[in-house]
């Protein structure tokens, strides 16, 4: 049995971080509907490389983290639509909404309208800065809160930075951190019957992310800055050049330090002043990796791979993302799963799932993205309506 099975989520979140929360709560065995408005639904089916698939409202971005869900549409802002989610929410255990603080007061939908009737709700916003503060009426993307997060700032190398995560961190951060503070609040209305209102901060769930690098500010009071691939707190350990591909090197333990250097045939700067303790290391770390690029020069990042890990020092090729999906060890752990037949797409849809498994139960089996308003039929008959007033307000552009 799930961990989350026979548990409802409402998904009122557009784009990224609400949806990648509902998603985890999807895979652990939540039932999630998700809740779009009419005709258009979220902004990420019109999102991705394929523009094929964004114009029939099933963009490839919308397909990576909608798997599992349903799909109902409603009109929030009609006060048919809202009686219509006040009926759906009595049948629910959690709301995640991610609008603009006080948009969901100005319709009705907000935390203590909705729990004033169903106390034991869980109810979790998302925002860019928060439900308060100064900021808090900021709309904000990824791209702004990786900047004001100083995400950039640390990115990249003196040259190169401030410089955005390659994809969107701040967006993914925040759904991680909802999806785990929904959770917690699910235990505690299980246990005492009391719903808990949640508010997820874009801004504070990047600043929290990136806690190692902030506490040498704010504990050491070293001004954190860009070091590219190398890593501030041991050499070599970082991105070198090999005869052939890029390979990233930890040597961030003495032991290790020795080993590698052994491998690599540099046994003599074992006992060179400028190499031989961490902190000499670190001082010279420029003319080390000169010397260890030097060596690293005679094999491919493949083959060095294999050497190094053997003995002990942890390796690995710097991959592009093709090959990153391919990997013997990604498809051993079954981290993908392909839908061959998804409703209204002419070709099979290969989604990534989770990040966690429960070994002894595998992967929760998930339903293929839906259709925008698939489920309508479904929930709405289930909430009492009949076909009659389902074709009424379908027509009339309540859902």
């Amino acid at each position: 049995m799930p961990p989350l099975q026979g548990l409802r989520i409402l998904d009122l979140t557009n784009v990224m971080a609400g949806p990648f929360c509902c998603y985890q709560l999807a895979m652990l065995g939540a039932e999630v509907i998700k809740v779009e408005v009419p005709r258009t639904g979220d902004l990420a089916r019109q999102l991705g490389a394929d523009q094929d698939l964004s114009r029939i409202h099933m963009g490839a971005s919308f397909l990576a983290q909608n798997a599992g869900k349903k799909s109902v549409t409603l009109n929030l802002k009609d006060a048919r639509g809202r009686e219509l989610f006040y009926k759906l929410v009595t049948t629910a255990d959690a709301v995640v909404e991610a609008y603009r603080p006080g948009v969901t007061k100005r319709l009705g939908i907000d935390a203590a309208t909705l729990r004033k009737d169903h106390p034991k709700l869980v109810y979790c916003s998302l925002s860019g800065f928060g439900q308060n503060g100064p900021l808090s009426q900021r709309p904000a993307y990824d791209q702004i809160i990786q900047g004001m997060a100083g995400l950039m700032a640390v990115t990249g190398d003196e040259e190169t930075a401030p410089l955005r995560v390659g994809f969107p961190i701040s967006d993914a951060a925040a759904g991680l951190n909802a999806a785990v503070a929904v959770c917690g609040a699910l235990v505690r209305a299980a246990r005492t019957g009391e719903g808990s209102t949640i508010d997820v901060s874009m801004l504070d769930s990047s600043l929290t992310l990136s806690a190692w690098v902030v506490s040498n500010w704010l504990i050491a009071g070293e001004p954190p800055r860009p070091m590219g691939n190398e890593n501030r707190t041991a050499a070599p350990s970082g991105a070198y050049k090999t005869g052939q591909g890029l390979l990233n090197i930890a040597a961030n333990k003495q032991d290790q330090w020795v080993a590698f250097a052994r491998a690599a045939g540099l046994e003599h700067l074992l006992t060179d002043p400028r190499f031989e303790q961490r902190e000499a290391r670190k001082a010279n770390r420029a003319a080390l990796k000169l010397l260890v690029e030097e060596a690293l020069s005679r094999r491919s990042a493949a083959e060095w791979e294999i050497i190094l890990n053997e003995v002990g020092v942890p390796a690995g090729c710097v991959l592009s993302v093709e090959d990153a999906v391919s990997q013997e060890q990604v498809a051993h752990r079954a981290l993908f799963t392909t839908f061959p037949d998804v409703e209204g797409v002419d070709r099979p849809v290969t989604v990534a799932t989770s990040g966690f498994l429960f070994p002894d139960e595998g992967r929760v089996p998930i339903t293929p993205p839906a259709r925008l308003g698939a489920h309508n039929d479904e929930i709405l008959r289930s909430l009492g309506l009949s076909e009659l007033d389902i074709k009424q307000l379908h027509s009339e552009n309540v859902i």
